[in-house]
């Protein structure tokens, strides 16, 4: 039996979290990527299910659409995953703050 990689798995789920969270649906997120829209839906359910898999510049695409980092698609940890997202979307001034805590917490 031929597994997949698990890299894969994160990257399947990441995409339905991301396309969902933004309330896209998969056609209209194929569409959005450049697919045509005849075979935009199955495209973005085969990426979804692990049927196929996204070459790093789909992945690329599909991120920028998204509006998440590329690295958000593959972070294994949901925690880490989450706080990505949370980071990005503070003010610049405020990740500034917000990184020199970490480094203090880091240096203890």
């Amino acid at each position: 039996m031929i597994t997949r990689p698990s890299y894969l798995d994160v990257f399947c789920r990441r995409l339905k979290q991301a396309r969902q969270a933004k309330g896209l649906s998969q056609k209209q997120l194929g569409i959005a990527t450049g697919i045509d829209e005849f075979v935009a839906s199955t495209r973005i359910n085969r990426y979804e299910k692990g049927v196929h898999e996204a070459n790093i510049q789909i992945a690329q695409h599909l991120a920028t659409v998204l509006d998440v980092p590329l690295a958000y698609l593959y972070t294994e940890d949901d925690e880490s995953a989450e706080l990505m997202l949370i980071f990005l979307a503070l003010a610049k001034p405020r990740r500034g703050e917000v990184m020199k805590c970490a480094r203090r917490e880091r240096a203890k």
